[in-house]
């Protein structure tokens, strides 16, 4: 698997800047929208449960739901980034992600953050 297996994010060229931060250098926020999240849950298939357990006997990285995780939480993003541009946004302040386990059958991924229109100062 190469690295684009295992990372994420925006392209450079990305319509609604996303970020982790309450503000933008060179930007003022004209106007805030309001909170705004992608969500999405998963679940495991048989092969990769298979897999961590006997990975988890011997130690060492769980690939198969490390990719699983990575694409979860681009597909949350993705989400985000959709409702935000539907709300009217040019931006997401403050973006986080929240994992959790979701009823011992899955992962839930939540990204979230405050939709905003940024202009630069």
């Amino acid at each position: 698997m190469g690295i684009e297996d295992y990372g994420g994010g925006q392209t450079p060229r990305a319509d609604i800047l996303v970020v982790t931060t309450n503000d933008v250098p060179g930007h003022r926020v004209t106007e805030v929208i309001g909170e705004v999240f992608g969500l999405t849950v998963r679940s495991r298939h048989l092969g990769s449960q298979i897999g961590a357990g006997l990975k988890s006997m011997i130690g060492g990285e769980l690939k198969g739901l490390t990719k699983t995780l990575v694409e979860t939480r681009n597909q949350a993003m993705e989400r985000l980034v959709d409702q935000a541009r539907a709300r009217g946004a040019n931006a997401v302040l403050m973006m986080r992600f929240d994992v959790s386990e979701a009823a011992d059958v899955g992962t839930e991924v939540c990204a979230y953050g405050t939709a905003a229109v940024i202009s630069p100062t």
